[in-house]
């Protein structure tokens, strides 16, 4: 497989500067390598272009959503990044930078696959929009204006309209999740496996569930977005929004291999490592150990 990496150091999303280093400290601890030993050819294509914007101009471009305009802009020479990659025959790997960046992958990938698949592994649901948002914060919004709700020009993001079916939408780990959110899952019938029900149910039984919804949806191809604070809290300190009574990295390895040995998997994030707020690394291996497991398990 030809594997293309393609970084995001971008902090506007999550407003917390350091989750902005992650791209260039998983480079600086041999990602380009660790995917290769796996037989994979690795081109690094380097980090998207993200502009200095001063901390006061935050909200310049909108009055509830930090840093609208500049995620837009990003967020739009991502989703060409992505689609050219997938264009190519690649695999677009993406590494943060904050979740925010989950809308660009997304839209590059919708506009190359027909009855796209998004898999959202996260302690969070990210289904604010802006008139919701406790925050401002878009790191909270990719997922709902992915999915067409929310103010126009996320929604409408690389391309008219939505760019996946609610349908086709499936969050596991989720723990975390607004009042708002909650209603949101519960409105739109919305696939979500929380943590507390795959600890009540085991995984044997969430992942049948899981497979059996693919199956039923006829997925062409899946966008997997791993968010790392879905583990639990102690495994990952070095991240900007960490919950407690997460996966341990077993169980996020087990939802790994099932996701993606049905072999619909063309287009991966990983995010939201900050290293300003790691603990000897901890967060920093860690992410490394997932990602290198994830890569062995494409032949």
């Amino acid at each position: 497989m030809i594997v293309n990496i393609i970084g995001v150091p971008v902090f506007w999303g999550s407003d917390k500067k350091g989750v902005d280093l992650g791209p260039n400290d998983l480079r600086a601890h041999n990602l380009e390598k660790i995917i290769e030993k796996h037989n994979h050819t690795v081109y690094d294509l380097g980090n998207i272009y993200i502009k200095d914007v001063e901390e006061s101009l935050k909200y310049s471009s909108h009055e509830k959503m930090k840093y609208f305009k500049e995620i837009s802009d990003y967020n739009n020479n991502l989703a060409h990044a992505v689609y050219c990659s997938l264009k190519a025959g690649c695999f677009p790997l993406v590494i943060g930078g904050d979740h925010s960046l989950g809308l660009g992958s997304i839209s590059g990938a919708s506009k190359f696959f027909d009855n796209l698949g998004v898999v959202w592994i996260d302690a969070h649901g990210d289904l604010n929009t802006y008139e919701t948002s406790l925050t401002g914060n878009v790191h909270g919004m990719p997922l709902s204006a992915a999915m067409g709700f929310g103010f126009d020009n996320l929604v409408n993001l690389y391309f008219q309209g939505k760019k996946v079916e609610i349908e086709n939408v499936f969050i596991i780990g989720a723990r975390d999740l607004d009042a708002d959110e909650v209603l949101f899952v519960k409105d739109h019938n919305l696939n979500v496996w929380t943590t507390e029900y795959i600890q009540t149910h085991g995984i044997e039984k969430t992942l049948k569930e899981v497979l059996h919804k693919f199956k039923e949806r006829n997925l062409s191809h899946i966008h997997l977005s791993f968010d790392i604070d879905v583990l639990d809290k102690a495994l990952v300190p070095g991240t900007g929004t960490p919950v407690e009574n997460g996966l341990t990295v077993e169980e996020a390895k087990a939802i790994l291999k099932c996701i993606i040995e049905t072999e619909l998997v063309s287009s991966m994030d990983v995010v939201e490592l900050n290293s300003l707020l790691d603990s000897n690394g901890l967060t920093l291996n860690t992410t490394i150990d997932i990602i290198d497991y994830c890569f062995s398990l494409y032949k």
